[in-house]
């Protein structure tokens, strides 16, 4: 059975081994996310018959306009990895198997409206109802503050404008108006950075409170960010750097692969 990762080729020139593991993987990697345009895995190995040790030359995934968790959404993903060790009997079983984990470099990219798209997500606004803040509670009447109607826009140089809207005992819609610089902190955290409240079109008897809340929600959001909560089956993501370019918001970073889901 194994002779035929090593001797079968395609009309193309591709090796069988290849092209199973590819298939597998693909089908593995799929099942990370709850909807996908297309998801493409290419593994290569040379020589072929380096599969029969479960020597793997590179990995390249890549995956546009997916889903994860039914409510976030990504408009682009892709891990490249090289020499990655697997179990080549796994794939009689049509699994892949790693011999240890691996690490790929990343990069991710979301859309401005899948990120407006993911502030509306029952994850996400379970961290903006009902926050409780001593520092918000004499404006509150002592209840809880719920930040709704969150709108984002990506802005040059990493900088970003959110608007939200939030309501108190005696004034309904105070506006939220907030730009900041997004950095990444530890590697895993997105933090609003040097949040800057943006007084435009705020009505001068609201002002003073609108500036009070809009710095709470830079608290909050800094809080809330976190890549831990969002972690794939059997792959953790960790980031060096982003940056907004145009209406896209581009990640670069590597994955920590523990194994392919399903597996």
């Amino acid at each position: 059975m194994f002779s035929l990762f090593t001797s079968s080729k395609s009309s193309t020139g591709t090796d069988f081994g290849e092209q199973l593991i590819n298939k597998v993987a693909t089908q593995s990697i799929r099942h990370l996310f709850s909807q996908s345009e297309a998801v493409d895995v290419q593994i290569r190995c040379h020589p072929p018959s380096k599969l029969l040790q479960g020597s793997i030359d590179s990995f390249q995934m890549s995956g546009r306009n997916l889903l994860i968790r039914r409510e976030f959404h990504v408009e682009d993903m892709s891990f490249v990895a090289d020499a990655v060790a697997i179990d080549p009997s796994s794939l009689l079983s049509g699994k892949v198997r790693l011999k240890q984990p691996t690490q790929a470099v990343a990069q991710v990219v979301l859309t401005e409206k899948g990120i407006n798209r993911a502030f509306k997500a029952e994850l996400v606004q379970k961290r903006l109802v009902n926050v409780e803040s001593e520092a918000l509670m004499n404006f509150s009447g002592g209840e809880p503050i719920t930040f709704r109607d969150v709108e984002v826009e990506l802005l040059p140089e990493n900088q970003i404008q959110i608007n939200a809207l939030t309501d108190l005992p005696n004034r309904q819609d105070v506006p939220i108006r907030m730009t900041a610089t997004i950095i990444v902190e530890r590697r895993r955290r997105i933090r609003f950075d040097n949040p800057t409240f943006n007084a435009d079109g705020v009505d001068d008897d609201v002002r003073g409170v609108s500036e009070i809340f809009t710095n709470a929600f830079a608290d909050v959001l800094n809080e809330m960010v976190d890549l831990d909560r969002f972690d794939l089956d059997g792959v953790t993501l960790r980031l060096n750097r982003l940056e907004t370019s145009g209406k896209n918001l581009v990640f670069s970073g590597y994955a920590q692969i523990d194994h392919f889901p399903g597996t």
